[in-house]
């Protein structure tokens, strides 16, 4: 079976399974994260308080914990969740929104991979550098200044956490320390709307609910996001007409269109 192959089937899969996708995420993108995820073929709750998060997780067939519109509240629902999220061997996706931007940030992704076993970082070139120490400046939630080998940076915190990273940009790049994917599909359009990188999480999420092998899953998730951005350009006069094609194109993707469209390269560290 080929790559795109495999990626297909993945796709099909998460349509089939509809995991539940548990986000502990930021107000600003908890709509849009929510239809992606009802789009890519999962079930969305978006569940925060420290009183159900155990509970809730229970359910899940993966957690995504986003620090987007941060508070010490939402770190401390975060932890319950994950740590029972690693109790019942639930994938955990962590999307470190800003970090490098403030101390807050910074110090609040640390705890959550030092003190859980996340099984993917999503993050930019500049988030990943600056939690892998490896430089990146961050203004607010965007890089302004990208690390010079967003490669080693991933491999650096694949090192630090022993866990897959996913470094999304022109290409995205993801690694488990042996293993790295190379996906090349996406589109400009991408960065007119706020909340992209935090949707991919999501996507990455579904994916990883159907598919243990975490490199695989994420780079297959991305690729497939990437790609829907691409067959959605051509309508798109604008912003809002993109977002709206973007969205369909996300739920129509069949698997004719990921073997066709799909660009990931495999190779080793």
């Amino acid at each position: 079976m080929t790559l795109n192959e495999r990626i297909a089937v993945l796709r099909e899969q998460v349509r089939q399974q509809r995991p539940l996708i548990h986000h502990i995420t930021n107000f600003v993108v908890m709509n849009d994260t929510a239809n992606v995820t009802l789009h890519i073929g999962g079930l969305p709750v978006m569940a925060h308080d420290r009183a159900e998060v155990a509970e809730m997780v229970t359910a899940a067939g993966a957690l995504v914990l986003n620090v987007g519109t941060l508070s010490p509240d939402w770190i401390e629902a975060m932890l319950i969740a994950g740590r029972r999220a690693n109790e019942l061997g639930i994938p955990i996706v962590l999307d470190p929104v800003g970090a490098g931007a403030t101390t807050l940030r910074t110090t609040s992704n640390r705890r959550l991979l030092e003190e859980l076993q996340i099984s993917i970082v999503r993050g930019n070139s500049g988030e990943i550098g600056a939690l892998a120490g490896m430089g990146g400046v961050v203004k607010g939630v965007e890089t302004v200044v990208e690390v010079d080998n967003p490669l080693a940076a991933a491999q650096a915190l694949v090192r630090q956490y022993q866990t897959v990273v996913a470094v999304t940009g022109r290409r995205d790049i993801v690694t488990d320390g042996t293993r790295v994917f190379m996906v090349d599909n996406g589109h400009e359009w991408l960065k007119t709307l706020t909340g992209t990188g935090c949707s991919a999480t999501t996507v990455i999420a579904a994916f990883a609910a159907v598919e243990r092998d975490y490199p695989l899953a994420a780079a297959a998730a991305l690729a497939c996001f990437g790609l829907a951005a691409e067959i959605a350009a051509p309508a798109a006069r604008g912003p809002a007409s993109f977002k709206v094609a973007f969205y369909d194109a996300i739920y129509h993707l069949s698997a004719d269109q990921i073997r066709t469209g799909a660009r990931v390269t495999l190779g080793t560290e």
